[in-house]
């Protein structure tokens, strides 16, 4: 176990600020942008020219869901390469449909929304629902973004009462077309199914229906993100998957000393749903970057697969922990714990991204940062998920290790881990830009 100092209670703090304050990938990266800024790192635009200098800092924005930052070392980075941590900023969530509403006979108006990623829908009901995303707003002719969050609790999919399923602990298969549907609200006279949600983002931000373009919006869990347990060792929030590892490879590369190379957080979107993308991890976002990055150095083609052959990359994505009431779930001899430190995930499929060699340069990071590390592999028999981890290998021909803090409930609205491991992840990815 890993014993908390003043120092990584911050940490602990800030982390669940960072994921209570970013409901959406957009707020995520809105936040991982200013962090950096404070940090010193100054944000370039794709569309302009760049001027890289050794010693800076620097980051880019991609759809305003999508970020890199890097720091560029003092040595030759033909020899020296890149070592890159990659995440992501998107969670499973609920997202409104274009048509965003419809009225019931019985007057009921409720919210159309499809399911964004492999969530665990029954967490989702009778929890109170807030709105967050982003607008597209004509402004004197011109579309300008605008991102939004509407923190108060407007939406809930109630549950069916017991007395009309009497299966419900049976049976709780949900249909995603009808059963998802929030409450919004009781129907209003005068106003037609198409406009409540435009009524509300007006009085919430001012801005006008004929104004709005498009949108992006999603449903969120309105509570917060809390820390339990009986020491208050634990941490329970939505989105801890996978906004803590986005925030510790964040606090990781502010921190870090810079090395002889490039060190390089990527936090991606739309790993959820296939990561295939313009902003995702299976595109060309990262190549191009690490591309820019060295012909801004006026190296050579040459110099630049020199680079790419010198670097190594980690695929932060969280593990799953041992469950207490369904152990049999876990391979019977690869068995993290919550508390145990982060996770090496391994498979023989490749879902994984991890090689020996790969794991081996991870398990030295957290030798020399004095963080214990677990590993996993799936059961033989349960197919289990995947991560970024093979499209960050594939497209960069980068060595990949896949790793992450453990947690339980993943896909849950609500997920849960621990505060050592979360600590534990940072310092060991700290340590790994260090070399």
């Amino acid at each position: 176990m890993i014993n908390l100092e003043k120092t990584a209670e911050k940490f602990a703090a800030d982390l669940l600020a960072y994921v209570n304050d970013s409901p959406t990938a957009f707020q995520a990266v809105e936040n991982g942008a200013a962090f950096l800024k404070t940090c010193g790192f100054q944000e370039l635009e794709e569309t302009e020219s760049w001027s890289l200098r050794k010693g800076g800092k620097y980051f880019v924005v991609k759809n305003s869901s999508a970020l890199v930052a890097f720091s560029v070392g003092e040595g030759s980075l033909a020899k020296e390469g890149f070592r890159i941590i990659g995440a992501h900023t998107d969670s499973p969530c609920l997202k409104i449909k274009p048509g965003a509403c419809s009225v019931t006979p019985d007057g009921y108006v409720k919210v159309n929304v499809e399911i964004y990623g492999g969530a665990i829908l029954n967490t989702w009901f009778d929890r109170p629902l807030a709105v967050a995303g982003r607008l597209l707003v004509r402004e004197n002719g011109v579309l300008r973004e605008k991102l939004i969050q509407i923190d108060k609790p407007v939406f809930l999919i109630p549950n069916l009462c017991i007395h009309f399923h009497k299966e419900i602990n049976e049976k709780n298969a949900y249909n995603k077309q009808t059963d998802l549907l929030p409450l919004f609200c009781m129907k209003e006279e005068g106003v037609e199914k198409e406009d409540y949600l435009f009524r509300l983002i007006q009085e919430e931000t001012e801005i006008g229906k004929a104004d709005i373009a498009d949108y992006e919006l999603f449903l969120y869990e309105y509570q917060k993100g809390i820390f339990t347990g009986k020491n208050l060792e634990f941490i329970s929030a939505s989105r801890i998957d996978d906004l803590s590892m986005v925030y510790a490879g964040l606090s990781a590369l502010a921190e870090a000393k810079t090395g002889l190379g490039c060190q390089v957080l990527v936090a991606f979107d739309n790993e959820e749903v296939g990561s295939t993308t313009a902003q995702g991890a299976n595109s060309g976002l990262l190549r191009h970057i690490l591309n820019r990055i060295c012909k801004n150095f006026g190296m050579s083609d040459e110099e630049y697969f020199q680079a790419i052959a010198n670097s190594t990359s980690v695929s932060a994505d969280l593990a799953h922990a041992v469950h207490p009431n369904y152990g049999e779930k876990h391979d019977t001899e690869t068995r993290p714990v919550l508390g145990g430190g982060p996770v090496i995930k391994y498979s023989a499929s490749q879902r994984y991204a991890t090689t020996a060699f790969s794991a081996a340069y991870f398990m030295e990071a957290c030798k020399r940062a004095g963080v214990s590390c677990q590993k996993f592999v799936n059961r033989n028999d349960i197919a289990g998920g995947s991560t970024i981890g093979p499209a960050l290998s594939g497209l960069t021909t980068i060595p990949t290790v896949d790793v992450g803090a453990p947690i339980l409930a993943m896909h849950s609205i609500r997920e849960f881990g621990a505060v050592a491991d979360m600590v534990g992840t940072e310092l060991a990815f700290r340590t790994y830009y260090e070399g």
